[in-house]
């Protein structure tokens, strides 16, 4: 059995120790952690944006599979009725998006959004259209757009099984619920790698003053990336010695990808909410990934706002609506930007050491979580204030 745990320049092969105990994990704000200087909503998800729902859906056998699917829902009705405005932002290309195009010609959303792994996109588009058309008001529908994004979790599971199928998409649509998250190795994260560590599902929110109109931002993210991972502006990768580069100018071990969904309640058009998902690459660098040139990083971003929405009564005629103004949007950026970085962190912070299989090697693989007192402790040694791990 390989144990992932070290320089991501060299991929599986260990070279000095890393410790592997899980210990208690913690998200990033419990332990002091709080990127920016804007506050979270109640759950510091992006189901603080009212009407967003989250559910997932684990295969997970501790031997060959570490797969499943994550579904965010914009609102609990049938959005091909009820369609969000919607906006997609492409930073590194190297992935399997479905249905991005009509999303962006049109600037709308008619499905809820799908993250899996990436041999499984097929089938989970198949499972999604069943699951839309199934639903009221869709007897006479010939025509559905699937949005499905992915990430490769072929680093810990048997990827080419491609078992994610109707059950387990119909479960996480069903399922999906409003309040707390689960985070981790979870849903489309089971079987996800960040920085060489495991990675998975994390979220973050934030809530901006009334003065600066009160909107919420959420943003939820699937980490398989690689780079050197910064926490707080520390070099955590570099102290702990596991980053990309280290022993080689030339390695895919970085490579890899990141699905980023933000979802706001701020009435915003699909320009704006592209301009919006743009600003999550930055909180997505303040990490330390190195987006390399095998690396999907993807950013879908859209408004739950009621007066935006694409209702088939308002788009038969004119109608006017009242959206953010372009000078008003700065705070948004600042809170995107805040929210992406601290649920990477938290994508990190919650998983679990994870054994599993890789594919390219046909072999057994264990990939360690991060240890968080080891996290405390380069962060003390640079005078951060830290909180212990309960």
């Amino acid at each position: 059995m390989k144990r992932i745990a070290l320089a991501l320049a060299i991929g599986l092969t260990a070279l000095t120790p890393i410790a592997a105990q899980d210990g208690e994990r913690a998200r990033a704000r419990d332990l002091g952690v709080a990127p920016g200087v804007l506050e979270p909503g109640p759950h510091n998800a992006i189901t603080d944006v009212e009407g967003v729902l989250v559910g997932h859906s684990t295969l997970a056998d501790g031997k060959r599979l570490n797969t499943g699917v994550t579904a965010i829902r914009p609102h609990g009705g049938n959005l091909y009725r009820d369609k969000v405005p919607a906006a997609i932002h492409v930073g590194n290309g190297y992935g399997k998006l479905a249905g991005s195009t009509q999303v962006q010609e049109l600037g709308e959303i008619e499905t809820p959004i799908l993250l899996t792994g990436t041999l499984n996109v097929p089938r989970v588009a198949d499972a999604l259209i069943s699951w839309s058309l199934a639903q009221e008001g869709m007897a006479r529908v010939t025509s559905i757009n699937p949005v499905v994004g992915e990430t490769n979790d072929g680093g810990l599971s048997d990827i080419r099984a491609r078992p994610v199928g109707e059950r387990e998409v119909f479960a996480a649509l069903d399922n999906a619920a409003s309040g707390p998250v689960a985070e981790g190795a979870v849903g489309a994260g089971a079987g996800t790698i960040a920085f060489g560590w495991k990675g998975g599902i994390g979220t973050s929110s934030r809530k901006l003053p009334q003065g600066l109109g009160g909107y919420t931002i959420g943003v939820l993210v699937q980490s398989n990336f690689g780079g050197m991972l910064k926490v707080d502006g520390v070099d955590i990768g570099k102290a702990l010695g596991q980053f990309y580069l280290k022993d080689a100018l030339e390695s895919r071990a970085a490579d890899g990808s990141i699905m980023m969904v933000i979802a706001t309640d701020a009435p915003l058009g699909p320009h704006a909410l592209e301009r919006l998902a743009r600003r999550a690459m930055a909180g997505l660098a303040r990490t330390g990934a190195a987006m390399t040139n095998g690396s999907g990083d993807y950013v879908i971003a859209f408004s739950t706002a009621p007066s935006v929405r694409r209702t088939p009564q308002r788009r038969s005629g004119r109608h006017t609506i009242a959206q953010v103004p372009a000078s008003r949007l700065s705070p948004l950026f600042a809170a995107t930007i805040e929210a992406t970085e601290e649920a990477i962190l938290n994508s990190l912070f919650m998983a679990r050491t994870t054994h599993g299989f890789n594919t390219r090697d046909d072999a057994s693989v264990t990939v360690d979580a991060i240890n968080l007192d080891e996290v405390r402790r380069v962060l003390g040694k640079v005078g951060r204030d830290i909180a212990p791990t309960e």
